[in-house]
């Protein structure tokens, strides 16, 4: 029987909330998605926040590189909807032993965070989640520090290309799967990024990927239910 292709929430529920905020987390959460996804920078005293960009510019009210800010600083700013940008610590607080799984991306393809990988795992360690953790990242060298520190963990390198002979990379680089643009017609598992049309997720439902990565989970379980 093949598994159910699992509804990730693209930085939690941007369609109804502000993006990776607290507030979209936890609506998220308490409303049974099956899976967060979110991007993980560092800030100046090395400290992992969970934002897209690698400046605040877009979205909140000040301008200026993640790493330039110490971290009582960037809990100064605030997001649209008057947060503060949440830390890694505090959203897995806020997952706690709910049946969710985190898809953390480190933010390492424009800029370099030495020492990102090892900061964020013990993070994790520090809690008892009930699903595995999986860890993307545009940056396959990022992915293969993080299998020399532990090589246990799921890992999935993100791509907007089409990756030739995929089943033979995955395999020779240890992964678990690829984070996809776009649907390939390949045996490996594979989540797609970022869904949001009506018509494509039906299609990859179809096409029993393992993971639909989309800014709007409720519209996406819909699309499953009647799929079922």
């Amino acid at each position: 029987m093949t598994e159910q292709t699992l509804i990730f929430g693209h930085r939690g529920f941007p369609a109804k909330y502000a993006e990776n905020s607290l507030e979209g987390f936890r609506y998220a959460i308490k409303h049974n998605i099956d899976g967060l996804e979110f991007d993980v920078h560092l800030t100046k005293d090395n400290k992992p926040v969970i934002i897209h960009d690698e400046t605040v510019d877009r979205t909140t009210d000040e301008k200026g590189e993640i790493r330039s800010f110490s971290l009582s600083e960037l809990k100064e700013l605030k997001l649209e909807n008057g947060e503060s940008i949440p830390t890694l610590e505090e959203v897995l607080e806020l997952v706690g032993n709910s049946p969710v799984q985190l898809n953390i991306e480190l933010k390492t393809d424009k800029i370099s965070y030495p020492g990102i990988e090892k900061i964020v795992f013990d993070t994790v360690n520090n809690h008892s989640l009930v699903k595995p953790v999986i860890y993307s990242s545009f940056n396959l060298d990022t992915l293969k520090r993080c299998k020399q520190i532990d090589n246990s963990q799921l890992y999935c390198w993100l791509t907007m290309h089409r990756v030739p002979e995929a089943a033979l990379f995955v395999k020779k680089l240890g992964l678990a799967g690829l984070h996809l643009h776009h649907y390939q017609k390949d045996d490996i598992l594979q989540r797609i990024w970022t869904v949001n049309d009506s018509f494509k997720i039906r299609k990859l439902l179809s096409q029993q990927v393992a993971g639909i990565i989309t800014d709007n989970f409720e519209k996406a379980f819909k699309i499953r239910e009647k799929a079922l």
